[in-house]
């Protein structure tokens, strides 16, 4: 992880190359020294801060007044950032029989300024930091039983964000308690910086603090890890297989075992969230697969792979075969290796690979890994965790693919069925999900939160459409969204068009096509019009228009003329009221 130093070099960089982010940072306390490591870090996100710096202690003067500088700036992140130490001093001076009430009135007080700013701009999300647990030392620990004690009504009031944020999920914490507990008090707090500056943050802390944060806004914009991709030997057990045989390695509970059981207990709950997992191991096949059938102390089983590559082929190339299966991008991916030598040839490679340089002493795998914060999310749905069995099927299919000699007849031979459903209260959670995850078939990049899919759900001048495939392998589960804004009653503009890649090369974009046609009809409507806003990642779809047959316009807008459509084939059967999504 980058120090201070580095990130305010970084400023002297080019940022131009990168989406450019609108980011309001409220302190309590002086945050000069945050935002340098902000933007510092945004260069190692790849994206590009426009930062609005309100000055100190001006929460409540910018978000209540409605015509404030912070509200012009109308930003896509709002970052409140409140010091236990502030809040410490006015804690003192609240009356002792309201003190019970304080962590209440400390979340309400972040509800009402969340909806001040939703009132003023409906896109900006809000990330609130937590509270340090810092205990003045008046009970002691009995402060734990004492509901007016400063550091009881901290633990309770991190507890209420969290539920808040449950119930507003444009309301999103960064986690300085758990920073704090894993660094230590003394790291955390510069007291000399605190009492002559106001800054709270230490300069060791702060580009953790900036990389939690732009780890945040980096999942926000579509930008996370999807993959975990493991190499076997003394990575995943200690030893070597195909040397020490099956009973013979390291794994279990035993000494050094137990350091690896838990590094697979690790893989093993991310998987349970929805991150693929993957082999990627310099051993013969047979030999690598043994211990995840036979071995009684293994936590992770063949069954938890999407893929598993076992050859003595270069590891660089092997990745290379896993990205076309799963058909996600290579910076979606982290590779975990042992070995010096292979990490550097992936690096080498595959620059966008994140590849973590593991401590050489495995003991301290998990501490450095969970340190790094790989995996970052902004959104968590059930269905994330039936990702491994869809990533297998569709290996299957890739298999089944190359035994087709024409594409035509494989497309038949799958037997297709679609189902098209409005957005429900049951869908939206992945509907907004897929907005935010999808960057290569997306043709205006636009991101929803989960509030901003219920109002246009509700909205009478928008139709919102969620696509589920099948096939006879298995069920792909939601693979498109389409959100179409009525325009003077005699035009159906499409505000967002975008599909899962798994399903690429299957005719979908055909299906939906024709039932954005139907939805026209419906409205009595004869003219469809789109835009492709071109980003890093969606040149995929740069003809997407042209090759539906739209006509172009400036600017990368297009129009199709229902008087001129005719209706292409697909090998997709239409199914109705599908239950999975009413």
């Amino acid at each position: 992880m980058s120090d201070f130093s580095h990130l305010r070099k970084n400023l002297k960089k080019d940022y131009s190359k990168f989406t450019e982010i609108k980011v309001a940072v409220l302190g309590d306390s002086a945050t000069q020294l945050l935002v340098t490591a902000l933007k510092g870090q945004a260069y190692e996100n790849q994206l590009n801060l426009d930062v609005f710096e309100a000055d100190y202690d001006q929460i409540p003067l910018q978000i209540n007044n409605s015509s404030s500088d912070f509200h012009a700036f109308q930003s896509d992140y709002a970052l409140i950032f409140q010091s236990s130490q502030k809040l410490l001093s006015q804690f003192n001076k609240t009356e002792i029989g309201r003190r019970k009430y304080w962590a209440e009135i400390q979340v309400n007080q972040i509800k009402e300024y969340y909806d001040k700013i939703k009132s003023h701009s409906s896109k900006t999300r809000l990330i609130v930091f937590n509270l340090p647990i810092v205990n003045d030392s008046i009970f002691g620990n009995y402060s734990n039983k004492v509901e007016i004690s400063f550091s009881f009504q901290l633990r309770k009031f991190n507890y209420l964000l969290s539920v808040l944020s449950v119930d507003l999920t444009d309301i999103h914490i960064c986690d300085l308690a758990s920073m704090q507990s894993n660094l230590g008090l003394e790291k955390f707090l510069n007291t000399s910086m605190y009492y002559n500056n106001s800054m709270v943050l230490s300069l060791d802390v702060l580009p953790i603090v900036a990389k939690n944060t732009l780890d945040i806004i980096s999942a926000g914009e579509g930008k996370f890890k999807k993959c975990l991709i493991l190499d076997l030997d003394n990575t995943m057990w200690g030893g070597v297989i195909g040397d020490d045989g099956v009973e013979n390695i390291q794994i279990g509970s035993l000494g050094i075992g137990s350091a690896f059981s838990e590094l697979q207990t690790w893989a093993k709950e991310l998987n349970n969230r929805g991150i693929i997992l993957a082999v990627c191991s310099k051993n013969t096949e047979s030999i690598a697969k043994e211990p995840f059938e036979t071995h009684p102390d293994m936590v992770l089983r063949l069954y938890d792979f999407a893929v598993f590559v076992a050859n003595w082929e270069n590891k660089a190339d092997n990745i290379r075969y896993i990205q076309r299966v799963l058909n996600i991008g290579f910076d979606s991916m982290v590779f975990l290796d042992d070995n010096p030598f292979e990490r550097n040839i992936v690096r080498e490679n595959l620059p966008d690979v994140t590849v973590p340089e593991l401590p050489e002493d495995p003991v301290e795998y998990l501490t450095y890994l969970r340190g790094q914060n790989l995996f970052e999310t902004m959104s968590f749905s059930f269905e994330d965790k039936e990702r491994t069995k869809k990533y297998q099927v569709e290996a299957k299919r890739v298999e089944i693919k190359e035994k087709h000699t024409d594409e035509e007849s494989f497309l038949r031979s799958l037997e297709m069925k679609c189902a098209v459903a409005n957005f429900t209260t049951f869908n939206i959670p992945r509907v907004a999900q897929l907005t935010q995850r999808s960057n290569q078939f997306n043709l205006r990049t636009k991101r929803y939160s989960e509030e901003e899919i219920q109002r246009i759900q509700k909205s009478e001048n928008h139709i919102g459409l969620a696509f589920s495939l099948e096939d006879k392998f298995g069920d792909y589960g939601l693979i498109s969204v389409v959100i179409l804004e009525k325009r003077n009653h005699n035009e159906l503009f499409i505000d967002t068009w975008l599909m899962s890649c798994r399903v690429l090369k299957r005719g979908v974009e055909k299906f939906v096509l024709s039932t954005i046609v139907e939805q026209a009809n419906e409205l009595d409507i004869k003219l469809i019009s789109g835009e492709y806003i071109p980003t890093v990642k969606n040149d995929l779809v740069r003809n997407h228009f042209s090759d539906l047959e739209f006509k172009s316009h400036d600017f990368d807008l297009w129009s199709l003329n229902l008087n001129e459509f005719s209706d292409k084939q697909t090998f997709i059967q239409k199914q109705q009221n599908d239950e999975r999504f009413n």
